[in-house]
């Protein structure tokens, strides 16, 4: 049976102590969809929104949460990311924004957490912008497409 790595065996909560774990290369990849209207994406693809180009923005702010995420959630280790990639694709047949955030590191730790946290904060600044357009927007399928390298391999939501 698995067991929760950040439960002690008093069942309280820590940080996982990762200091005697060998360095290895690290990447995690993550998806948001985001939900919205035909004239949102046209707007969109037309760089027509009053607050800017949306999907640079989604971007930037993509790659600055990676580099935040122990700073957001509490028993994530801080980690000097070597690279954060956010990929943006308009699927116009279903007015939907995926993005994907690709995050690599070698170290002691995996980087999915820091992929799912960019995929989130990309979308959440894409609803950001374009709120105003289309207040019925959603955010769903916020989840982990696969992660390579350390103990465990590699994993991919597909299998």
């Amino acid at each position: 049976m698995s067991k929760l790595t950040h439960l002690n065996n008093q069942g309280e909560a820590h940080m996982v102590d990762v200091s005697e774990k060998q360095n290895s290369k690290r990447t995690a990849i993550a998806q948001s969809i985001v939900n919205t209207t035909e004239e949102v994406i046209n707007l969109i693809e037309t760089n027509s929104l009053k607050k800017g180009d949306v999907l640079a923005v989604a971007r930037i702010a993509g790659i600055q949460a990676a580099k935040k995420t122990s700073e957001l959630i509490p028993l994530c280790h801080p980690l000097m990311i070597s690279s954060t990639e956010i990929h943006t694709e308009i699927l116009r047949e279903t007015y939907q924004i995926k993005i994907t955030a690709t995050c690599k590191i070698n170290g002691q730790t995996g980087v999915e957490m820091e992929a799912l946290t960019a995929a989130s904060i990309a979308a959440l600044t894409v609803y950001d912008m374009c709120k105003a357009v289309d207040k019925s927007m959603t955010i769903s399928d916020t989840k982990l497409l696969e992660k390579h390298g350390g103990k465990s391999g590699s994993w991919n939501a597909a299998n």
